[in-house]
């Protein structure tokens, strides 16, 4: 069976009969083919426990597959070493429903740690992370700490954080999960427009209201089988 996806572009990701299991006989994730396009945004649906973000801490390196092939760019991570996992997640960025901020860091720092992580000039680093900022329209809250701001700051500010090293690849589990609806829709135009600017986004959600406003591709997992739900 070959990988369910589009053919009319690039894909950045490739999955080859991935399956996760934790106990024997037990799957959290069976026998997933999957493609996805570069510059794509997917909807990947479900209900809790169904794999969904087991499917994406596997594209994050977070875990390996139990059995199976996954290929991000042209190279199996199933396989990575240890010590390849980092320079494969510069490649990546992850935006989480709880935010996962640094308290002790102000905004700014954080949306540039990664980039400092990496060994940018600090004078590199405050620059970028200023201009990711402005983008999510949170620049003059840079010196702020992430405790002072509002669930949907903090969720701009991930953002931020998870685009600032220009990802080719964007996971987003369940982004908009804490926030009111109004706030929904902000955030998740910014996660489309990283879309639209050629970031591949998996955007792990239980909110049908979102896949029907954005009418892109839905994947939908149930008991760790997936199925493709059409556009």
């Amino acid at each position: 069976m070959s990988p369910q996806g589009e053919t009319s572009r690039q894909a950045l990701v490739r999955m080859y009969h991935v399956s996760k299991s934790y106990l024997p006989g037990a799957y959290a994730l069976r026998d997933v083919n999957l493609s996805i396009g570069k510059g794509e945004l997917i909807f990947l649906t479900g209900p809790s426990g169904a794999g969904k973000t087991t499917l994406l801490r596997l594209l994050f390196a977070a875990e390996k597959p139990s059995e199976g092939s996954i290929i991000i760019g042209g190279r199996n991570i199933a396989r990575l070493s240890d010590s390849a996992v980092p320079t494969l997640r510069r490649r990546i960025g992850v935006v989480f429903q709880d935010f996962k901020l640094l308290q002790r860091r102000t905004v700014e720092e954080n949306v540039g740690l990664a980039l400092a992580v990496r060994g940018e000039p600090p004078r590199q680093v405050r620059s970028r992370a200023f201009r990711m900022l402005k983008q999510v329209g949170l620049q003059h809250r840079r010196h702020h700490a992430p405790v002072s701001l509002s669930g949907g700051e903090q969720q701009r500010v991930a953002i931020a954080r998870a685009l600032v090293g220009e990802p080719e690849l964007l996971l987003a589990d369940e982004p908009t999960g804490n926030l009111d609806p109004e706030l929904t829709l902000e955030i998740m135009d910014l996660i489309a427009a990283a879309a639209a600017r050629g970031t591949t986004v998996v955007v792990a959600t239980h909110d049908h209201s979102l896949v029907e406003r954005y009418a892109r591709r839905v994947l939908h997992l149930q008991a760790g089988e997936l199925a493709e739900a059409g556009p």
